[in-house]
């Protein structure tokens, strides 16, 4: 097993993988890599066996579990760690339907993945059009949210490359600028052919979840999902 199918298996024993890929799907990569070499540091200190007399046999295995993974760390390059944490699978929740929010104003993010999670979705955020691809092949989700205008890829572009993996995701498109022509021109063209749904901001949390609950509920003939493509 190489170092870095070592330190997926030591981190997802620790608890600390899923955490980080969310982290990272959200906030990027210098946020997780924080995560990651703070969060053993600190579990090194809550496991010390002196600070467990009566369960030192549960914190020598946990402090030794940890020491790999600081041994493994060391011999590992910041790109390298990123790669762990950005491949992979996330732990899926039984049954609950699934909404992965694409949105780069971070107090939206907030306000949605809060909402939804309060619904009773399972939800996940990414910051952009390239970390909501790289979370929706993790992820699987049975609902892309996103925003139409964001940095390094557009909410057009996104679905454009997840239809090549899931051409019958169900989508949202978000945005404040519907009234610009050349974007109502190719969205009309996404929603003609694929019955996307658009909400333009501002709008009423209500009305979104609304419109979510009622799309969710649309029977639509299933595909296969390839991963990785």
């Amino acid at each position: 097993m190489n170092k870095k199918n070592n330190l997926e298996q030591e981190l997802s024993y620790l608890g600390l993988l899923d955490k980080a890929r969310e982290i990272y799907f959200e906030l990027g990569e210098r946020a997780v890599l924080s995560y990651i070499k703070s969060s053993y540091r600190l579990l090194s200190k809550v496991y010390h066996p002196d600070l467990n007399p009566e369960k030192q046999s549960q914190a020598n295995m946990t402090q030794h579990r940890l020491n790999r993974v600081s041994r493994i760390i060391s011999n590992m390059s910041d790109e390298e760690l990123i790669d762990v944490i950005r491949n992979g699978s996330l732990k899926k929740s039984d049954k609950k339907k699934k909404v992965l929010v694409v949105e780069d104003e971070f107090g939206l993010q907030d306000i949605f993945r809060n909402i939804f999670l309060m619904e009773g979705y399972d939800v996940m955020v990414a910051i952009d059009g390239e970390a909501g691809y790289d979370a929706f092949c993790q992820f699987e989700p049975d609902l892309v949210f996103t925003d139409v205008v964001m940095p390094k890829l557009s909410g057009i572009k996104l679905i454009e490359k997840i239809r090549k993996i899931k051409p019958n995701i169900k989508v949202i498109y978000t945005s404040g600028f519907f009234g610009i022509d050349a974007l109502r021109k190719n969205l009309n063209q996404e929603i003609l052919k694929y019955n996307y749904r658009t909400l333009s901001k501002p709008f009423k949390l209500s009305s979104m979840l609304q419109m979510v609950e009622k799309y969710m509920d649309e029977n639509i003939k299933p595909d296969k999902f390839v991963r990785g493509v």
